[in-house]
């Protein structure tokens, strides 16, 4: 008997005690831990990082990420040269499968880019698209609006050409070095050139793509300076390439008489700017424009709104500047 009691004394006190254990309330989450569980991904997804004005925009976007760190995760993305395409395309079909919300991209192709753009939106994923513009009339093919935020590259290079053609004489043999000629911003530099040796009445003898890379203008600028030796001048698409176009006058001992001038102002050229080898080169603001795109991206994610299309700065850059 006195065991059967004791047996029934101990049921009763586990009952008794999962019925307390049951009326206590849930500990309360952590409020900072699930704004960040919440918050959205947003990836960045560049052209070459081995490009010093890619290299910036990311450390940009990585320090607005940094300042901001409950409104947004971020992932950044590049490809390994300023041709490849189809990585750019794995790297969306990466992202969107990952589940992020909003990509906010540099095309390294303004056609070929636009029918996975329309894939990631399909899915619901937020585009933006900065630097290099998409194709108008591809995206209104596909019956799409991606808004972009980025600089008037057509302005901005006949801002460059404009100050180059200062130094020049009317009638002077110039040569344009473009970058990639699918990308929207490489028809729009030369055209900003050809506008302004046009209105200066230059002699622009030769235009020839680099590929946006320094080691290809190097080769390109060493055969024009033997078919071309009256050269006064060389206006290149971006930073990069005017690096290898100093390298070629540079080598071939005319680096004091053909004056040359970039895009971008990055570190490099405004190294080469102190010491003379280069006349000038445009700012675009490389660390802000990715940053200007990711507020953007936040921003539809927040009214479910496509917004229009956002003019950024660029300025003239000389060594005077």
């Amino acid at each position: 008997m006195l065991k059967q009691a004791y047996v029934t004394l101990a049921l009763a006190v586990v009952i008794a005690l999962s019925g307390c254990g049951g009326s206590q309330p849930e500990p309360s989450q952590d409020p900072v831990a699930e704004a960040q569980e919440n918050r959205p991904v947003v990836a960045l997804i560049m052209k070459s990082l081995a490009n010093e004005f890619f290299k910036t925009m990311e450390d940009g976007a990585r320090a607005h990420q940094s300042a901001h760190p409950s409104d947004y995760e971020l992932i950044t993305e590049g490809i390994k040269d300023e041709l490849d395409v189809n990585r750019q395309v794995q790297l969306i079909e990466q992202m969107v499968a990952r589940g992020v919300d909003a990509i906010v991209l540099a095309p390294a192709d303004s056609k070929a880019l636009v029918a996975v753009c329309k894939r990631a939106q399909d899915k619901g994923v937020v585009v933006v698209n900065i630097d290099n513009k998409l194709d108008a009339a591809v995206l209104t093919d596909q019956e799409m609006a991606v808004p972009f935020v980025g600089p008037d590259n057509r302005a901005g290079a006949k801002k460059v050409g404009d100050y180059l053609a200062t130094q020049l004489t009317a009638g002077d043999e110039v040569a344009i070095i473009e970058g990639v000629p699918s990308a929207y911003n490489a028809v729009q530099r030369k055209l900003g050139f050809e506008d302004a040796m046009k209105a200066a009445g230059m002699n622009v003898v030769t235009n020839q793509s680099a590929g946006w890379e320094q080691a290809k203008a190097n080769q390109v600028v060493s055969a024009l300076l033997t078919s071309h030796p009256e050269l006064k001048a060389i206006l290149c698409a971006n930073d990069s390439m005017a690096q290898g176009a100093v390298s070629a006058l540079r080598a071939a001992g005319k680096l004091s008489s053909v004056k040359v001038v970039g895009f971008d102002n990055i570190s490099a050229a405004q190294a080469l700017l102190k010491e003379g080898a280069l006349l000038a080169t445009a700012d675009q603001h490389g660390a802000d424009l990715a940053v200007f795109g990711i507020e953007y991206a936040l921003q539809m994610l927040a009214s479910g709104d496509t917004p229009a299309d956002q003019e950024t700065p660029v300025d003239l850059i000389t060594s005077a500047s």
